[in-house]
């Protein structure tokens, strides 16, 4: 009968290094499988070619993509703190089982996946709590001021590890679902599957993983189907209603202001509102942002029609314009995760234009919800009145074309 070991680690812990190479020493396991896919293998045995940008601009992932250099900066800040790189632990099983001539399996699922699925599956509340956890932690206070993270406690302590995946499921419920409940099921995939072509696995995973994957280990019948782990997020269809919605808004609204009798010139003043205020905030963002003033030009030009358009973003047009005056490499994919403060990331090109995409998308959204806020008052007329009137004449107009 086959046998399945794991070794529960944390990425930047010296003591998870010896203890990996120690089980492997031990067990003697005919496959070792790590907690890695194709991708955070290859970068971590430093192989394969980083993406350029103009696959990232394709991809269109902005947020994900920015979310993700950020989890990775506050790991290997925490990493610097304690003298190990992230990953360590893995890149000690892959040389181990390499020197012994054991094989390695590849157990997790493919990051794009996972944070797609992660980024997709969490409600907008939980996204800006998110971004602003992420935000405060690299911005935040000073070195000297922060606790200092006993980071071998987290591969010993089983409540310490079980109360900080409970408050990461407080803080975010469908991110955790993604990152942590969903991994454990692919990983007890992975594991399982292994053990039926092998007598002994060793598991290399976050010690953060260990618990829910003996779960399934114990109760077999309760994982969920491998292929609902690995399909792409469904396309979010909910996007499209929501700028259907707005296009529906912003074209109702003129119509009722065009019949209410309040003149043209106000009814251009509000396309002109329109354009202006879509395109000083998607521009000031971009700005914010440490974009070029061309960048911020072209989301200030964009910003109106592209909010009237659910299939294009603001972001991505500044991006394009960023990328053409920042001209960032493939190289520029190392600088950012060797940045020590995020004011060095700001200065890597490539991350100042995923950082000018996702802010101008922010500052093209806020500006939407700001038009239909603020319209009335900036017209200087009663909503109440125009869209009552402007109403009742369409109305009256609409019934007289059917006499």
């Amino acid at each position: 009968m086959s046998e399945i070991k794991l070794v529960g680690t944390a990425h930047v812990s010296q003591n998870s290094i010896d203890e990996v190479r120690l089980a492997i020493e031990e067990f003697q396991p005919d496959v070792v499988a790590v907690e890695l896919d194709r991708g955070r293998y290859a970068a971590i045995k430093k192989e394969g070619k980083p993406p350029e940008m103009e696959d990232i601009l394709k991809g269109g992932n902005f947020n994900e993509t920015l979310v993700q250099w950020m989890l990775a900066y506050i790991q290997r800040k925490i990493g610097m703190d304690v003298g190990v790189e992230p990953g360590a632990e893995m890149l000690a099983a892959i040389n181990e089982a390499e020197s012994r001539e054991i094989p390695v399996a590849l157990a997790d699922r493919d990051i794009r996946i996972t944070l797609s699925r992660f980024w997709s599956g969490m409600t907008v509340l939980e996204k800006l709590r998110l971004i602003y956890a992420l935000m405060g932690t690299i911005i935040g206070g000073s070195d000297e001021d922060d606790e200092k993270i006993d980071i071998e406690a987290l591969t010993k302590d089983k409540d310490l590890i079980e109360m900080a995946i409970e408050e990461f499921h407080n803080f975010s419920p469908n991110g955790a679902y993604a990152l942590i409940d969903e991994r454990d099921a692919y990983l007890a995939h992975s594991l399982l599957r292994l053990s039926q072509r092998n007598e002994k696995v060793l598991g290399v995973v976050g010690a953060g993983h260990v618990k829910g994957i003996q779960r399934y280990f114990e109760n077999p019948e309760t994982l969920p189907p491998f292929e609902s782990l690995t399909a792409q997020p469904a396309t979010h269809n909910w996007k499209l209603i929501i700028g259907g919605i707005f296009i529906a808004m912003f074209a109702f609204l003129l119509l009722l202001i065009g019949f209410s009798g309040v003149g043209l010139d106000v009814l251009l003043s509000a396309v002109v509102y329109w354009v202006v205020i879509n395109g000083v905030l998607a521009g000031g963002f971009t700005l914010l942002a440490g974009g070029h003033p061309l960048s911020a030009l072209t989301a200030f030009c964009v910003s109106w029609l592209t909010s009237l358009n659910p299939f294009l973003a603001a972001g991505w047009f500044a991006a394009v314009t960023e990328a053409k005056v920042r001209k960032p490499k493939a190289s520029d994919l190392q600088k950012i995760i060797d940045a020590e403060s995020f004011s060095e990331m700001r200065q890597v090109p490539m991350f100042k234009v995923i950082f000018v995409a996702a802010l101008a998308n922010v500052g093209s959204m806020l500006g939407t919800f700001a038009y239909f806020i603020f319209i009335f008052p900036i017209l200087g007329i009663d909503p109440t009145v125009v869209l009552v009137d402007g109403f009742n004449n369409l109305v009256a107009w609409i019934s007289g074309l059917f006499r």
